[in-house]
């Protein structure tokens, strides 16, 4: 009699050496409850006489506060992704945290295999950061500016520590945006 070996399914969770599957680390993640910034930066022309620079913008939600004194933020980037190529050139950057009511935003810029930013940011109100040059939302939350301090490699990601250079509050009393168990809510007050 033969003695087969039942093969897993491809998507089937297979733990790390430590012991956890991604799939039960992500359930486990997916149950805190975190804020929807839209991270922008603006790439720089290659040469003086060529085409102008263009916005690029990835939504995150992996944003946080690091320090008061100096003020320092902390985004969390996926290796490879356009804006951690950027950022790796360009110490630039901006976010807006995003209100309830730009939820379309947050999809926008969190699509796989999309249009051209250029494209993305065409009928959004921005204004353009005078520290940095990228777009700020008009309509968010908060926005802020920064410069990054700080670029730490943590797996499949890039940890990017910014210090603020402007902090300003366009819509401070609009409901936030949140993100829980895989889908964008509205926070009920």
């Amino acid at each position: 009699m033969l003695k087969t070996t039942p093969v897993p399914a491809p998507h089937a969770a297979s733990p790390h050496a430590e012991g956890v599957s991604n799939d039960e680390f992500r359930a486990a993640m997916s149950r805190l409850a975190a804020g929807v910034c839209l991270i922008t930066a603006h790439e720089t022309p290659l040469t003086s006489d060529g085409p102008r620079g263009e916005d690029v913008g990835m939504t995150a939600t992996a944003f946080l506060s690091v320090s008061l004194d100096p003020p320092l933020v902390l985004v969390s980037l996926r290796e490879g992704s356009r804006m951690d190529d950027l950022l790796a050139e360009q110490p630039l950057w901006a976010v807006s945290v995003l209100a309830d009511h730009q939820l379309q935003v947050a999809g926008r810029f969190a699509m796989k295999g999309r249009i051209s930013d250029r494209l993305l940011f065409a009928d959004l109100p921005y204004t353009r950061g005078e520290a940095s040059g990228a777009p700020l939302l008009t309509g968010a939350l908060a926005t802020l500016e920064c410069r990054t301090e700080n670029r730490v490699e943590a797996g499949d990601h890039t940890l990017v520590v910014g210090r603020v250079l402007t902090a300003a509050l366009p819509a401070p009393d609009a409901a936030p945006l949140t993100y829980f168990r895989g889908r964008y809510r509205h926070l009920r007050a």
